[in-house]
């Protein structure tokens, strides 16, 4: 079984077929330490599921901080979202930490596959749902946790950081 295999698996079963349909519209990518996956600005075309290595994404403000959003490691699915979703520029860079091996999928044609394969697009509902509880997970965090005890979590959510 392929990375991607246990990626989709691990969300929701789907039919073989379906897979093949995925894979029809991915590629593996290999990229460099300090790669950008998205800039901020940008309008990207893709997301990406991670097969090996970690990207965050994080927001430069205009004296050149930089503020880290999230963490993304293997097995993972990272893009700008809302960029995806509205087709606006992105707020957030996201950058390989790591050098990174990944696949990369257009999101207008996952998205037609959505609507042609009840399969995808339960596979879709899925992301989305695990998307809505990171974030939710996130925020009690910020709200909660104090930065030291942020740092730990991180470093038992990804020990090679």
């Amino acid at each position: 079984m392929n990375i991607l295999d246990k990626i989709v698996t691990d969300f929701n079963q789907i039919p073989k077929e379906s897979l093949v349909r995925l894979l029809k519209i991915s590629d593996e990518v290999n990229l460099k330490k300090g790669a950008f996956l998205t800039k901020c600005k940008d309008i990207p075309n893709d997301f990406y599921i991670i097969k090996k290595g970690v990207v965050r994404s994080y927001y430069l403000n205009e004296s050149g901080k930089e503020f880290t959003r999230s963490f993304f490691r293997s097995s993972q699915a990272v893009g700008a979202l809302k960029s995806l979703i509205t087709s606006k520029p992105s707020e957030l860079y996201y950058e390989c930490l790591t050098d990174c091996e990944v696949y990369r999928v257009n999101y207008k044609e996952f998205m037609k596959l959505t609507k042609e394969d009840i399969h995808l697009s339960n596979l879709y509902s899925r992301v989305l749902e695990y998307v809505y509880q990171s974030f939710s997970s996130k925020i009690y965090d910020l709200s909660v946790l104090s930065s030291t005890e942020r740092y730990k979590k991180l470093r038992r959510n990804i020990p090679s950081i």
